[in-house]
């Protein structure tokens, strides 16, 4: 994992499994060090041009993807390329909608998806995931390591 974040920089999330990725809000500057090696951005519109690669995802501000199936596809990409790059997950203020979306990460990486959004307010920022539809999404997100992309558990929310 050489190639990951510094497990002490700011907004850096550490997963169960070890995979570090960065929440962060895009309206502040970019922090120094090193830039993302891919990024997801939680915008309600086309995200402006970045030197590295990263997708968007139409998400817009207090509320939850627009298109579900592409979050689960993006969001399970970003937590698969976790493990040996530098991942960032970005909205404009950097709490609703990157906080959910890493609540989803914590869900693919083994958290209970009842118990994500705490843990993501507790080890990232007390702030994150902001309203109740946010925090029903994580709780209905599909997850767990061993299941293909869109799969989820018996009774999950598609």
């Amino acid at each position: 994992m050489d190639r990951t974040w510094d497990p002490d920089a700011p907004g850096v999330l550490e997963l169960p499994s070890g995979r570090l990725v960065r929440g962060r809000a895009l309206s502040r500057p970019l922090p120094g060090g090193p830039v993302p090696e891919f990024a997801v951005y939680l915008l309600g519109k086309p995200p402006p041009e970045v030197a590295w690669e990263a997708r968007w995802l139409r998400w817009p501000d207090f509320w939850v993807p627009a298109d579900r199936a592409a979050a689960r596809a993006v969001l399970r990409e970003a937590w698969e390329r976790a493990r040996d790059e530098r991942v960032e997950l970005a909205c404009a203020g950097g709490h609703g909608r990157t906080g959910t979306a890493l609540a989803c990460l914590a869900v693919l990486d083994g958290v209970p998806a009842d118990r994500a959004v705490a843990f993501v307010r507790e080890h990232f920022d007390p702030r994150a995931v902001e309203t109740p539809w946010q925090r029903r999404y994580v709780r209905g997100f599909p997850g767990g390591p061993a299941e293909g992309p869109g799969d989820g558990p018996a009774g999950g929310v598609p």
